[in-house]
């Protein structure tokens, strides 16, 4: 689903836009992501982390603060006190538009002011970090020689950091003295997922021990292995994007069925038919058909391929869905029809995209055909491909192997 401007005002009393990023169909729970403090709501790892929680049914907001300037043009007066604020105000304004914040992820700065906000935010359920520094000194080893002596006889200097300037004031360096962030992981009583690199050089793997060590169970660790701070690497990126959606998914509500399965699925049996390569007989029941690659790649192209068989399930039970949703409510349905394309893109985790396309006939209202369409979001297996599936082998010993290894 295509992102959505969110707008709401922040805590300096400022509107403050953001990106929301709503799941298909559905969302099992919503999500606030904080940026770095040189970064924005469009930075590599925002992005990805943002997108990979939604592909999961995880519903993202991800907002530049107030301090940072991007939004507005000029870089305003950095405060941390002011970013809390800000992701406090940002989950209650998605509460007041139902859509209450359940997770918090935060990137460096981002994921220290996010520990602290979660303290007043009780809908939070859990919390994850990446790359954060477990204390706010951290922050003074961006200012230049000068920059302190400045502040202290001025009041406020122009501090430059990471090629933009940023407007740092006394009462920010007094604020870093007064949080403390290990003492607020100790009271926290949240789920934390802490994911550093061994190798950051901007914020040392030591700030994640002291995180991970001042924070209650249950906790959890991630080593990020040989990605920079900023998740540069896009393969660095998905990785971290995959692990947070993966983590948070034990702490929200599980993904169910709006419509019950129709039939429980029997079992399917594949054999070769050695017809050519790949050619197989595939048989459920009483019914049978073929399975077969192109010729472009050795097959014979007798039959579907195996993912055209996924998206030949998807398909199906979308369609099945929309029609026992239709013919409960009454809706004059005539028929349905949906079209499923598989890609892989190569710049997404997991790389596996399948679009769907919906034709609905009939005299349906425009209500009418969108609460169909949603309910095709919540399909069965629209939800096994969304949630994962566990898939269990085991070894047949049958016909020649089977006689071999009887007693003689």
């Amino acid at each position: 689903m295509a992102e959505k401007t969110f707008m709401f005002v922040g805590g300096a009393g400022t509107q403050l836009t953001g990106h929301l990023e709503p799941p298909e169909g559905t969302p099992r729970g919503w999500a606030i992501f904080a940026h770095c403090f040189t970064c924005g709501k469009d930075s590599r790892a925002a992005v990805h982390v943002s997108r990979a929680l939604s592909r999961s049914g995880i519903g993202v907001l991800r907002f530049d603060f107030a301090g940072t300037g991007i939004s507005g043009g000029m870089g305003g007066e950095v405060s941390f006190a002011s970013d809390v604020q800000d992701l406090r105000s940002a989950a209650t304004a998605m509460a007041a538009a139902g859509m209450s914040p359940s997770l918090l992820v935060g990137h460096s700065l981002g994921g220290t002011a996010a520990i602290i906000a979660a303290a007043d935010l009780p809908d939070v359920a859990a919390v994850a970090t990446i790359g954060a520094p477990a204390d706010l000194q951290h922050i003074l080893r961006f200012f230049g020689p000068n920059d302190l002596d400045t502040i202290a006889s001025e009041g406020e200097a122009s501090v430059d950091i990471a090629g933009r300037p940023f407007v740092i004031r006394r009462s920010f360096l007094e604020a870093l003295e007064e949080i403390d962030v290990e003492k607020a992981l100790a009271t926290l009583r949240r789920p934390v997922l802490v994911m550093h690199s061994p190798l950051d050089q901007v914020v040392g793997i030591d700030h994640a021990s002291r995180i991970f060590v001042a924070s209650r169970h249950p906790k959890s660790f991630i080593s990020l292995d040989t990605a920079d701070h900023l998740l540069t690497d896009l393969a660095d990126a998905n990785y971290a994007s995959a692990m947070v959606a993966v983590w948070a998914s034990r702490f929200l509500p599980p993904l169910t069925a709006d419509l019950p399965q129709v039939e429980m699925a029997q079992g399917v049996v594949a054999t070769e038919t050695l017809a050519g390569t790949f050619q197989l007989k595939v048989r459920s029941g009483e019914h049978m058909l073929f399975a077969d690659e192109p010729a472009s790649v050795g097959g014979l192209g007798t039959g579907l391929s195996p993912y055209e068989l996924v998206s030949a399930g998807l398909a199906a039970c979308t369609v099945m869905t929309m029609r026992l949703y239709a013919n409960r409510k009454g809706f004059p349905l005539e028929r349905a029809s949906t079209t499923v394309q598989h890609e892989k893109v190569p710049d997404m985790m997991p790389p596996d995209r399948f679009i769907r396309t919906i034709v609905l006939d009939g005299p349906l209202s425009d209500d009418q055909r969108a609460r169909i369409v949603a309910i095709a979001d919540r399909c069965p297996v629209d939800l096994s491909l969304i949630r994962g599936s566990d898939v269990q082998t085991e070894l047949s010993i049958t016909g020649q192997a089977a006689d071999s290894a009887r007693p003689t």
